[in-house]
């Protein structure tokens, strides 16, 4: 079977990697020379240089040049793993199986963007990995294949990164086989879901008002590969890549304030207790005392 692959993210590296272990068609990949907003940006380049598999750098995945490339691979079906651009009718209709897309959630529920994110940030227990057929909607398609995962407190973007790959690989040794001998299935959508906003700059804010626990998701959600939460100190953002809840007795201060500092440690007071700041860009570290928004 013939396959066009399309990606620009770490987690398309790790696919290509394992179509390619897997012995798998690939006649072609499409990709970015570079990203200013995926974090986990990965060129696919040097994959498809050291495999001898054409390769071609786009902006536009929809414009007629492209597509004319792709058509003159002859792909029976398109891998599309890591893309954050929607893909139009002409590029959906153009090979005959069609395009096969991931989206890291239990389809219908949590469309849309950072779905990771979103899902350790809203201290979500479970969530998933769906290959989906793509259609002109966002994350709309027939189901493919569909895998449950559990999200642990402990838990941070990496861990989850981790378990999204993880659940794809098998499912990709599940269905390959199936699309390759026609014998796979389609489910459809047929629930109404969620859709999930894009996330902004003020969404990376710490707002020391909540609770340890939700201060705890809300920071690991953001770690790597992503872009790192934040609070505000002296008007300037500084990174908070890694915390851990503190001491409860605190009833008599006010969410924000600095109440202990040992070595780099900051411990902060929160809504219900305190939280120490164990990785952070604070530097010089405030005093007790002082306030950190």
């Amino acid at each position: 079977m013939r396959i066009v692959f399309i990606g620009c993210v770490l987690f398309s590296k790790k696919m290509l990697e394992k179509l390619i272990y897997l012995q798998a068609q690939v006649v072609g990949v499409v990709t970015k020379e570079a990203s200013s907003f995926n974090s986990d940006f990965e060129d696919l380049s040097s994959i498809a240089k050291e495999f001898q598999i054409p390769y071609r750098y786009v902006q536009n995945i929809n414009a007629a040049s492209n597509i004319e490339w792709i058509q003159q691979l002859k792909p029976q079906i398109i891998f599309c793993f890591g893309w954050s651009n929607l893909i139009k009718k002409e590029l959906l209709s153009l090979a005959p199986v069609g395009v096969i897309g991931f989206h890291p959630s239990l389809l219908p529920q949590n469309r849309g963007r950072h779905p990771l994110i979103w899902a350790k940030a809203l201290g979500l227990k479970k969530s998933g990995t769906t290959f989906f057929f793509m259609d002109e909607g966002a994350d709309t398609g027939d189901i493919l294949d569909q895998k449950e995962f559990e999200i642990a407190f402990e838990d941070d973007a990496s861990a989850l990164y981790t378990k999204m790959i993880f659940n794809a690989f098998s499912q990709l040794e599940f269905f390959l086989p199936k699309l390759q001998n026609n014998t796979y299935s389609r489910i459809k959508q047929l629930k109404m879901g969620n859709t999930w906003r894009k996330r902004t700059s003020q969404d990376g804010q710490i707002d020391f008002r909540m609770s340890n626990e939700n201060i705890c998701n809300f920071v690991r959600a953001l770690s790597k590969p992503y872009v790192g939460a934040h609070c505000i100190f002296n008007g300037d953002k500084k990174k908070v890549w890694q915390v851990k809840i503190g001491d409860s007795k605190t009833d008599n201060f006010e969410p924000g304030k600095v109440l202990e500092i040992k070595g780099k440690a900051i411990r902060v007071k929160t809504a219900n207790g305190s939280i120490w700041l164990q990785k952070h860009e604070l530097n010089p570290s405030p005093n007790v005392g002082m306030y950190i928004k």
